[in-house]
């Protein structure tokens, strides 16, 4: 074996975090890690989840808030907060989404030219979409399948508009752009869904080969990109039945299932998707408020009064659900961040609401982030 098979050979079990220090090492090491054909087979294995995107939004003003907290994921240790991890971009940006390693974002409001950007923080690599024309009444969604294509991705736009027959009545398009047809490649597509709610928290969900957005009334707008067909999934449990107003989010795990996480005064419950034409779900983690308590006793009290007392939307929930991916659940805990390991049932305290800026409970922006050495064409 050559010397740069057995290094590829020891390259290709090592954490992408790992690989990223050693191509600083010398430029031997930097050419192999950066062949085609070595970055290729990386991006065919699952990478772990190694953090979160965190970006506050103002509660009533216009303008976008710049900074962007990335908040570690690990159960062993705690990490500080990172906040310069975009600073490889010409502009200031809003994160949109992620997808295996890839992140969507759009240039912060105001703007004299706003624009999208799709780019990749472990190689500070990135392209801006030719005529997206982005605003902030939109939502999309970024789809990249590395076991297709280790370039190629697409961006979907979800737009919203009254229908001409009844002002009360609403439907949704979609725009596609694909990185494979070129420059200014945004498509508009025939596809139209029948819909009055309104797109929530972790927008544009790659799971599945689909795109999912959460909506306001216990449903899921599911988007078939190759296809280009809509329809929306029934939530696996109505939030009617609760006294309290409960909190969900929608998150992905390994194997490209769609999960449902759902807190309420019955507990933290997790669906995992079945079938998404049929709305069939699976109850895959349960636990109640309780048991959550007693196995994590020096950091939650009283917790069934606290979820309890949420009746009115206008109220701040106590525990709030903000991004879910491979088992892993960042949530909201009063002014705490945690994170809940739904297969140790454990709990960790991540970081004070305070380090993540005085707008971080009014509706944040929270994206799950995996590593990846995938390429981008500038």
């Amino acid at each position: 074996m050559q010397n740069d098979d057995i290094c590829m050979d020891v390259f290709s079990r090592l954490p992408i975090e790992t690989l990223l220090g050693l191509k600083r090492v010398c430029k031997r090491w930097h050419g192999i890690l950066s062949d085609r054909s070595f970055v290729q087979g990386l991006l065919q294995r699952p990478e772990p989840l190694v953090g979160f995107f965190f970006q506050e939004r103002y509660q009533w003003a216009g303008e976008d808030i710049r900074t962007i907290s990335f908040i570690p994921a690990r159960m062993e240790d705690t990490q500080p907060i990172k906040q310069t991890i975009f600073s490889f971009l010409p502009e200031d940006v809003v994160v949109l989404g992620s997808c295996n390693g890839l992140v969507c974002c759009r240039s912060v409001f105001p703007s004299p030219s706003p624009s999208i950007i799709v780019c990749n923080p472990s190689n500070k690599q990135w392209t801006r979409l030719q005529g997206a024309r982005p605003d902030k009444e939109s939502s999309y969604g970024l789809a990249f399948n590395p076991s297709q294509s280790d370039t190629n991705f697409k961006v979907v736009r979800v737009s919203q508009a009254r229908t001409d027959m009844d002002d009360d009545d609403s439907y949704l398009s979609f725009e596609i752009y694909s990185s494979q047809a070129g420059a200014g490649a945004w498509k508009k597509s025939k596809e139209v869904c029948q819909c009055n709610d309104n797109l929530v928290k972790n927008k544009g969900v790659f799971a599945g080969g689909k795109l999912q957005w959460l909506t306001d009334k216990d449903r899921i707008l599911s988007f078939d990109i190759e296809n280009e067909l809509s329809w929306l999934i029934s939530s696996p449990f109505p939030t009617s039945h609760f006294t309290a107003i409960p909190e969900m989010c929608i998150g992905e795990s390994s194997g490209g299932r769609l999960h449902y996480i759902m807190i309420s005064e019955e507990g933290l419950h997790v669906w995992a998707l079945e079938d998404c034409y049929d709305s069939n779900w699976s109850l895959v983690h349960t636990a109640s408020l309780e048991a959550l308590e007693e196995e994590n006793s020096q950091l939650l009290r009283n917790t069934r009064e606290r979820v309890s007392e949420r009746v009115s939307v206008d109220s701040m929930p106590w525990m709030d659900p903000l991004a879910f991916k491979d088992g892993l659940l960042l949530m909201r805990v009063s002014t705490k961040m945690m994170l809940y390991c739904i297969e140790t049932k454990k709990m960790k305290e991540l970081c004070n609401v305070s380090e993540l800026g005085r707008n971080c409970i009014f509706g944040p922006l929270v994206i799950p982030y995996s590593p990846s050495l995938a390429p981008l064409m500038t």
